[in-house]
């Protein structure tokens, strides 16, 4: 686990497009532009948010991903491989979380700061993922995850606990 990462700043550059085909980031910037634009009054505002949303849909179809337009999604979110991830619209992702491909969030799921979803793990909510945690690959959790821990199996146990500095 790398507890440099923080749980509470957000680290922009794990956003930041940085070549032609970037599914992921993409995704996410079509997400982050929207919402800015939702506030901007008149044409220019409506054009603009327009434009954001086919862009978000053209994403979410490359990445055959379902992240939601108005899902809070904290900065430095990390779509590693973008396939087939479903994010609930009630979901809250913190800052610095990493979601590999087939994952799926599922009801108002809480994912706190700098947790790692395994590939084809699914979260059944209402539950929260405390700060700094690792949920393993093909994990289906049902409960609320400690700060700190990595879960693993079905239904997901604590398999180990890492102290939180």
């Amino acid at each position: 686990m790398e507890n440099n990462i923080s749980a509470s700043e957000p680290d922009w550059s794990r956003e930041t497009v940085s070549r032609f085909w970037d599914p992921g980031k993409k995704l996410i910037r079509a997400v982050r532009r929207y919402q800015a634009a939702r506030d901007v009054k008149g044409p220019l505002g409506w054009v603009t948010r327009k434009y954001w949303v086919l862009n978000h849909l053209w994403w979410s179809t490359i990445c055959q991903t379902e992240l939601h337009l108005n899902t809070v999604v904290g900065g430095g979110l990390r779509l590693t491989h973008p396939t087939g991830i479903i994010i609930h619209p009630d979901a809250r992702i913190g800052v610095n979380c990493m979601i590999f491909h087939q994952v799926t969030l599922a009801g108002p799921v809480v994912l706190g700061g700098h947790v790692d979803v395994g590939a084809g793990a699914k979260l059944i909510g209402p539950l929260t993922v405390g700060d700094h945690a690792v949920i393993g690959a093909n994990a289906v959790v049902t409960g609320d995850v400690p700060a700190g821990a990595t879960v693993a199996g079905i239904p997901a146990k604590v398999i180990a606990q890492h102290s939180i500095d």
